[in-house]
Order: structure tokens, then sequence, then C-alpha cells
């Protein structure tokens, strides 16, 4: 039985394509997000549409994202298995999911008002700014609810191409989404001029910000699913050939991997839950939120897309010592970009925030909140794609039961941090109670993993990750000494100053890590820097 995936392809050649993708992607968010930001700032119009887009954007990260349990699922399935098999496998699939996520976009708009209720009940016991945000939010899940539907069928797509070999096209395709919404509010600025910020024009705002991000959806999916039928990978034909092995291997795998990853999103439910009944709050965890999720995308979509059909392929008891090197080199290639950059992120968290986001509605004392929960979310950086690294091992060795129990309980813990953590840290607690609950994901994948693959080597990968963490807090304090020295020199106002100061004291706190853990002498270290200069010299 020959493999959908061809063999011609390289880890690193795979790596390639989906970084250059996902970084043009991951650029369009953030310049999406600065926009969103310049017009709305952390006023009604924003604040709502973080309420509004929890539902839907759960189900398109869920469901429809790169590394998602469709994605994992898919892929682990049609790895294995030869492409006359796809199309009746990806056809069924399509049917079932189809035709439950059309119920749920037609529940969600019915119910969108109880909806928004459940998810912020704060808004409900306020008035002025909070009843419009809660009338503004009500508005915009209904017109959002059809991406319920888009979802699922962009995720089952994205893993098909995958699973063909197929990578630049599912890791571009998010930025119809950013297009769309930046044209919206461009459209809606040349209309509207500096009156975009006032609290009259924020029913229209968030109209802009919903019907953009719909349309966005609707395009993503409409690429790449033209580049499924031409590769003969299935079409929209209604198929129910439930009995197919295929199928059932992949429902096996889909169920738990969907529950297991959608605990991990009702955390964020339970973070926003708590949000609304700080001003605010919900808009700053947003902005926040993309600052981290911009390199955390990238590097996971990096790690993960090649990594997962490496480890399905690995599931035999007799590939276990190999499998546990590349578990290895995912832990430590997660260490050796997050931990680093997380350090740069809490030591420079407040120049971060300004020169990206400060400008037009969004003022000095929001550019205080967000930064502040930033440094939160810098900490948990690398336990949050370590989690994600181990949940795809178990995914290939067809164990989707473990992630999710995991899952259940830390949903309990999330709660509970939540509650104690907000009294005393207020929204940066919210940050906290999650990060928290990341690592303790990643303790326990680890205590099963052990068990499960009879030992791991915890020397191997312990003292280099010890190293690591002590080079990424030097550099972290490298780049603040860095910053304020410059401070002093240059004074902190004007945008170019800021980006100058923060690029400077970034590149010090980056180059400085890298001395030391070239130092550390790791495979990982050697692989990627000789893959740097491969490049280099093929580019010269």
């Amino acid at each position: 039985m020959s493999a959908i995936k061809k063999p011609s392809r390289t880890l690193a050649g795979i790596a390639g394509i989906v970084a250059v993708a996902t970084l043009i992607s991951k650029v369009f968010g953030l310049v999406r997000q600065q926009a969103i930001a310049a017009a709305f700032g952390v006023g009604a119009a924003a604040n709502a549409y973080s309420y509004a887009y929890i539902l839907p954007g759960f189900l398109l990260i869920l469901l429809g994202g790169i590394n998602g349990p469709f994605h994992s699922a898919v892929v682990s399935v049609l790895a294995k298995r030869g492409k006359e098999e796809a199309a009746p496998i990806v056809e069924t699939i399509t049917t079932i999911v189809g035709a439950g996520l059309l119920l749920v976009t037609i529940a969600t708009m019915v119910f969108a008002e109880p909806l928004i209720n459940l998810v912020a009940p704060g808004l409900s016991d306020t008035s002025g700014v909070g009843s419009l945000t809660k009338a503004i939010a009500i508005q915009q899940l209904q017109i959002m609810a059809p991406m319920a539907l888009f979802a699922g069928l962009i995720g089952i797509g994205f893993a098909t191409l995958n699973a063909a070999d197929q990578y630049w096209l599912p890791s571009i395709s998010p930025l119809f989404s950013s297009i769309t919404v930046i044209g919206g509010i461009a459209v809606l600025a040349m209309q509207l001029g500096n009156k975009i910020t006032l609290p009259e024009y924020a029913i229209l705002g968030g109209q802009v910000l919903a019907v953009g991000t719909l349309t966005g959806a609707v395009l993503q999916w409409s690429v790449q699913v033209v580049a499924q039928w031409r590769a003969g990978l299935g079409t929209l034909r209604l198929r129910f050939d439930f009995q197919h092995p295929g199928v059932r291997e992949t429902i096996r795998l889909m169920g738990p991997a969907t529950f297991s990853s959608g605990m991990m999103h009702i955390n964020v439910y339970t973070d926003l839950f708590f949000a609304s009944f700080i001003p605010k709050a919900a808009a700053a965890l947003s902005y926040a939120g993309l600052l981290v999720q911009t390199p955390l995308g990238i590097i996971s979509n990096v790690l993960l897309v090649p990594f997962l059909p490496i480890f399905s392929r690995l599931a035999a008891p007799e590939d276990w010592p190999e499998l546990k090197v590349r578990i290895r080199q995912g832990l430590i290639l997660a260490a050796l970009t997050m931990l680093p950059l997380g350090a740069i992120m809490v030591s420079l968290s407040v120049p971060i925030v300004r020169v990206v986001y400060e400008r037009g509605a969004f003022d000095r004392d929001a550019s205080k909140l967000v930064a502040s929960l930033l440094v939160a979310y810098g900490i948990g950086m690398f336990f949050y794609l370590g989690r994600d690294v181990l949940v795809r091992v178990f995914y290939g060795l067809g164990d989707g039961d473990t992630p999710f129990r995991i899952s259940v309980i830390n949903i309990f813990l999330n709660a509970l941090l939540d509650f104690i953590f907000i009294q005393p840290f207020g929204a940066p607690g919210l940050v906290m109670s999650t990060m928290t609950v990341n690592f303790t994901s990643m303790v326990m994948l680890l205590w099963f993993l052990n068990r499960k693959l009879n030992g791991l080597p915890w020397r191997e990968w312990g003292v280099p990750l010890i190293g690591l963490t002590a080079g990424s807090a030097i550099a972290g304090v490298a780049s603040w000494g860095t910053n304020w020295g410059l401070q002093q020199i240059l004074g902190s106002e004007g945008l170019l100053i800021q980006l100058l100061q923060l690029s400077l004291a970034g590149l010090v706190g980056l180059c400085l890590f890298a001395v030391f853990a070239i130092q550390l002498k790791l495979p990982e270290v050697d692989i990627f820097v000789s893959r740097i200069r491969q490049r280099f010299v093929k580019k010269s």
C-alpha cells in the first residue's frame, strides 16, 4: 500500500514551505489586528467582536486550523493509505461533518443572545457601554454563524492537501480572512474619516468586522476546495460509505481529538467569562494573544505539520527508539524558539505593544493594559507549544483518549485558577491560569508517554531544556538592559525611535542566546544553524 504523501519532500523542505506561507498569513493577521486597534481601540465594537468571535473562532481553530483535530486525524489516516482510497474517505467525512455543522450554524443564529449571555454575563450587569457591547456582539454572532460549517470543510481540506504533499495553499489561505477584514475597515474609514471612533458608529463598525470575517472564511474554503478537486482527492459529492475502514479510523481519532482540543478552547471561554467583569479586558486579551500567536503559529506549523506524519509512521513498537529521537527534536526545537522569544516578549512588552498598536484609538493606557497581559503570555509560550508537540505524538500513536482525559481535568483547574488569580492580579491573572494549565498538561502528557513507550530518556531531554531556559533568561535581561540604556540616550517617544530601540534590544537578546545555545552543542542547534548556512550560501 503506497501512501498518498510523496517521498521526495524532505522534513526541512516541508518546514520551509510551511514557514514562508505561515509567515505571510501571520503578517496579514497582525496587520488586521493593527487595523482593528487603530479604528476601534478597546471600545465597544472591538470588545463585542472578542465575545462574538468566541464560537466561530473556536470552531475555525478547532476544526479548520492546521494542526487542529480534524487536520491531525485525517492526515494520520490518509498518510498510511493510497491515493485511490482518499476520495471515498474524504467525501464521506465531509458529508458527516457538513450535516452536523449545518445544524450548529442554524442553532447559533437562533440562540445568539443566550450564547452571548452565557459567554459574557458581565455585560448584562452594566449599562451604557456594556449594553451596547452586548447588542453588537449578538448581531456579530448571528452574522458569523455560517463559519461553523465552513470551519469543518476547511479543516478536512487542509488535511487532505497536506496528506497529498501540498503545503503552500493550506498554510497561506488564512490570509484571505485578514484581507477581507482589513478591506472592510479601510472602506469604513474612507467613509467616516475620524468619526469612525465615535460611539454612534460602533454598531456599524461591529457589522463590518463580522461580515469581513465571514467573507474571509468563505474565500479560504473556496480556494482550497478547487485544489482538492484538481488533485482527485474528493469533491462535494454526498457519500455515505460509513463502513469504510479509513472512515471508521478517522472518526475514531477525530472524536476524542476534537473533544480534547475543544477542552483547551473551553479554557479560553472560561477566561473570557471572567474577563466580562473587567472593563476592556476582552479586547486587551485579543490584542496580546495575537502578538504571542503570531510567532507561535508560525513555529507550531513548521514543527507539527511535518512531524505529525512522521509520528504516525513510527507508531510500531520496533520504531519507538526512532520515535523518541523525533519527540526530543520536537521539544528541543520548541524550546530553542519559544524560550528566547518568550523572554524577549516579557522584557520588552511595553515597547512591543507601543510599536505594534499605539496609534489612532489605541492610547497609552491601552498599551499598558495589553503589555501586562503580554508578560504573562510570554512566560508560557514554551509550555503551549511543548504540549502541542506531545499531543500530536499521542495522535500519531492512535491514542486520542489520553489527551482528552487530561484536557477534562484541566478545564476545572483553569476555572479554579481564574477564580483565584483574578482578584489579586486582574486580567493578567487569567493568562497566568492558562499558562499554569498548559504546564500541568505537558507534565501529565510526558508522564503517560513515559509509561506508553516503556521509558523516556529524561536526562537527555531535561539537561538541554534547563540550559536553554538559562540562556533565555540571560537574553531577556540583556534585551531589557539594552532598551533601558537606549531610552536614556534617545528618549522613548516617536515611532522610529521606538522601533530602533526595540529592534536593537531584541537583536542583542537573540544574538546572546544564539551564542549561548551553540555552546550547548545540541544536535538540534547544529541542524538549525546548518540549514540557515545552506540557504544563505544558495542565495548568495
